[in-house]
């Protein structure tokens, strides 16, 4: 690997910054994709995530690997430990040269433990480590998973874990997919491989279609067609399920509480040519004019079923975050259902994995459920016998709660 005129590594800019980007997700608890690129050319980022990315997905084998080539474990949060981390998933998956990887991590040991770093990487190159095909999730979530669902589910999720998932997008006119092509999925949901630069893709820039998974993409049309009725869609940033309701003919307020996930939701619908009202607000202290024909509420929470594109929060959400976060969305539950029409209907959903953030906030609340019906599900996803849906994560599919609930 050359240097640059000041005799750095070149490379090594990218390097540093996934080192910083780790310290942030698993010493500070900050999201991932929240993290700033520091300047970054974007080749330099895209590399500097994809190394990032790996270490997150990968993380127990890889701390198993450098656990056997030393005398003594390294502390978790050493700084040897993560720049072997992030050589090691160079090296292993994203078929950096040896060389070129552990170039790129010795300056950033400077002053250290470079002769510690230097020796294991070496001794793991010469047994010929590798690593699991089927990652091995972390022990906390292991557990918690396992009492919740079943083990099978974590081997599932396990797969799940081992690549990035393909691409899903949501068509607006579910006959006109804009020439993208792809494999029909559900009815006007198609996938594509991952890899692709979306905005280069056919139909983008008219706004033929939109990402979003197909476990994302199921709440919304549990509303079924809105014929000009009007639909509230709560937390709705980047608009995925706004863009549905449209689409389905509902008159949508789309009630976003930060400015700039509002600015992306407007982009998004005018690029698709769809309409929504737009309102900058925090739900729990915004009131409707009048009461909704239907709500939506895809409410924040842990994230932890969309862990194969961010699995940052395999590493970064505890039972701690699960308790706050349920804790607001039963209020949020609470809130909104007065603000339903009589035989309106309200879609409950969270992108999460936890029963405290699903099955228990419903059971616990004052409504009913409306259960939804096989024939309303796509192939493969089955409503439980309560009439809510859980759906568990697979290879390319996101877990996911869902409830259609109604005024008892």
């Amino acid at each position: 690997m050359s240097d640059d005129a000041t005799g750095t590594p070149a490379g090594l800019p990218a390097r540093r910054a996934a080192l910083g980007m780790l310290d942030a997700v698993l010493r500070r608890g900050q999201r991932f994709d929240a993290l700033p690129a520091h300047g970054l050319a974007p080749s330099d980022e895209g590399l500097a995530r994809a190394i990032t990315g790996e270490v997150l997905r990968r993380l127990p084998d890889l701390d198993a690997l450098i656990d056997s080539a030393t005398a003594q474990p390294l502390p978790a949060d050493a700084k040897a430990r993560s720049v072997l981390r992030i050589a090691l998933a160079q090296a292993l998956v994203l078929g950096t040269p040896p060389h070129a990887a552990i170039a790129t991590a010795l300056p950033m040991v400077e002053g250290g433990p470079k002769r510690l770093v230097h020796g294991v990487f070496g001794t793991l190159m010469r047994r010929g480590a590798v690593l699991p095909e089927v990652p091995t999730l972390p022990e906390a979530v292991r557990t918690r998973w396992g009492a919740a669902w079943s083990y099978a589910m974590l081997g599932d999720a396990a797969r799940a874990l081992a690549v990035p998932p393909p691409l899903d997008l949501t068509l607006r006119d579910s006959q006109d997919d804009g020439g993208v092509g792809g494999d029909a999925i559900w009815n006007g949901q198609r996938r594509l491989p991952r890899g692709h630069n979306v905005v280069d893709l056919p139909g983008y820039t008219d706004g033929y279609w939109w990402v979003q998974n197909l476990s994302a993409a199921v709440p919304a049309r549990l509303l079924g067609h809105g014929a000009g009725r009007t639909v509230l869609d709560l937390c709705a940033a980047p608009g995925g399920k706004t863009m549905q309701l449209a689409a389905a003919g509902w008159h949508v307020v789309s009630v976003e509480q930060h400015t700039r996930r509002a600015e992306r939701l407007r982009e998004n619908l005018t690029r698709t040519r769809l309409s929504a009202d737009i309102v900058i607000d925090d739900v729990m202290t915004w009131e409707p004019a009048n009461r909704a024909d239907a709500i939506l509420i895809d409410a924040p929470c842990s994230a932890t079923g969309i862990f194969a594109r961010h699995p940052d929060v395999l590493h970064r959400i505890g039972p701690k975050d699960i308790a706050s976060l349920s804790g607001l969305q039963s209020r949020m539950l609470a809130r909104a259902a007065d603000w339903l029409a009589p035989n309106g209907r309200l879609v409950y959903a969270t992108c999460s994995l936890e029963p405290e953030e699903g099955e228990h906030i419903v059971t616990a609340s004052n409504l009913a459920i409306d259960p939804v019906s096989p024939e309303e599900l796509p192939p493969g996803i089955a409503p439980c016998a309560e009439g809510w849906v859980r759906i568990l994560p697979t290879p390319g599919r996101d877990g996911f709660f869902i409830a259609r609930l109604k005024r008892r």
